[in-house]
């Protein structure tokens, strides 16, 4: 039931004075503000109609589901808390990566060097063919690769042979068997890590390219060379 406190006696009280009004802010620290409550439910009990009282389990399931309320609050900026807690120890525990070279699928930073990748076609594909597409998702370069396992050089370079210009580019190996694409990976992309944070309670680690990758996607740590 909502609790609103009337801001007129009701003639039958007779002597009792008018219950202050509440603005928007008390009922917000309905959440947060256990006597704010208490003040309001005696409100209510001393400026209702005595002829028709409200029945006290109404007062009673009113104070049970506050309290109710009150204790989901404080659990939830506990568990906030906690998983800023979190957040930092997994920061600090990452610094140790900051330096390292990670393994991760994310786009390519080109800017004319070659960049490292990993490759994988499907185990069952025939062949295995390298698609590379621009920013604005246009393809600029498709190179036949060996299927297995391999990390490989890629130099930036269109089909023509001339250099691509610097940019983000993202990767894929399109596997094929019997003239059918039968499966499309994206490629792992090596970067050096240069900073750890946490972001919104996500530990996210940004790559010497600009690249920013959550910590759970990284799949492989080197030395740097």
């Amino acid at each position: 039931m909502e609790i609103t406190p009337q801001t007129q006696p009701r003639t039958a009280t007779g002597a009792n004075p008018p219950a202050e009004a509440t603005g928007p802010g008390d009922s917000a620290m309905l959440s947060s503000d256990f006597e704010t409550f208490l003040k309001m439910l005696t409100a209510q009990i001393r400026h209702q109609d005595p002829l028709k009282p409200m029945d006290s389990t109404e007062f009673a399931t009113q104070l049970a589901t506050f309290s109710t309320v009150e204790q989901q609050v404080r659990t939830n900026e506990l568990l906030t808390a906690l998983g800023a807690q979190m957040g930092a120890l997994s920061v600090s525990q990452l610094s140790s990566w900051v330096g390292m070279t990670a393994r991760a699928e994310m786009p390519v930073n080109f800017t004319g060097s070659p960049v490292t990748i990993t490759t994988q076609g499907h185990t069952l594909a025939e062949q295995a063919i390298l698609v590379v597409h621009d920013s604005n998702g246009n393809e600029v370069q498709r190179q036949e690769i060996d299927p297995a396992r391999q990390d490989i050089e890629w130099a930036g370079v269109s089909d023509t042979g001339n250099p691509l210009p610097a940019g983000s580019y993202t990767l894929s190996v399109e596997s094929v068997a019997q003239g059918e694409v039968m499966a499309t990976a994206p490629v792992h992309v090596h970067g050096r890590i240069v900073e750890a944070r946490n972001e919104n309670g996500r530990p996210i680690l940004v790559m010497a390219g600009g690249q920013e990758v959550e910590s759970a996607d990284i799949v492989g740590l080197r030395e740097a060379t």
